[in-house]
């Protein structure tokens, strides 16, 4: 499974039209798409910061969707009013305890390490990371994308409210350093984003 994510700087006085656009204009037109399995949207209304994932069956199906979303994408950015930035993905980990609702609250950190420790990250992520955030109450469901080429993820990790992810807030803390110095990994950076679109419907991948 595969996944493409288009991030927007956009203004957050534009982010419930930005919504709308989202769920009105460019879902449909996805929907329509072969291979497509879903979109989620996250978005920061402090920063104006929104993430759309969209989720592919193959690499093939996401690569030859490309050319066909640039319209939609583009429409969306103006709506958004900012800058965009796409990047391909490989679903490594999709884990769900339940199922999120819009609303709920996503922490979204990015992380790197050197390549060729990407498949013992994915192991050390199964195997340490997802057991952990089982016992937090409140928590929904965890996705990890990786790029094998580079080096690059992206850990999302969804909670029922912005109330429960502060609760955990100090034991989530630790777990993360106490993982990417484990994983000789490298932290990026780290945000807190509401779940605006959850439409998301890619398989358990553990």
């Amino acid at each position: 499974m595969y996944a493409r994510t288009t991030t927007v700087w956009g203004r957050p006085s534009s982010i419930d039209d930005g919504i709308a656009n989202m769920r009105g204009s460019v879902m449909p037109e996805l929907q329509r798409m072969h291979g497509f399995v879903g979109f989620s949207l996250l978005a920061d209304r402090e920063s104006g910061r929104c993430i759309a994932a969209s989720a592919w069956q193959t690499e093939d199906a996401m690569r030859a969707s490309a050319p066909l979303v640039v319209e939609v994408r583009d429409r969306a950015a103006q709506i958004l009013g900012g800058t965009v930035d796409v990047a391909d993905w490989e679903i490594a980990v999709m884990h769900r305890h339940h199922e999120s609702a819009e609303g709920a609250c996503v922490r979204v950190s990015w992380v790197k390490v050197d390549p060729s420790h990407v498949e013992s990250g994915i192991d050390l992520f199964k195997h340490s990371v997802l057991p952990a955030l089982e016992e937090l109450e409140g928590h929904c469901s965890t996705s990890l994308l990786v790029n094998r080429a580079t080096g690059a993820a992206v850990i999302s990790t969804a909670y029922d409210s912005a109330e429960a992810l502060q609760h955990h807030r100090p034991q989530l803390d630790r777990l993360r350093d106490a993982t990417v110095e484990q994983a000789g990994a490298q932290m990026l950076e780290e945000c807190d984003f509401e779940l605006a679109i959850a439409h998301l419907r890619v398989p358990e991948l553990v």
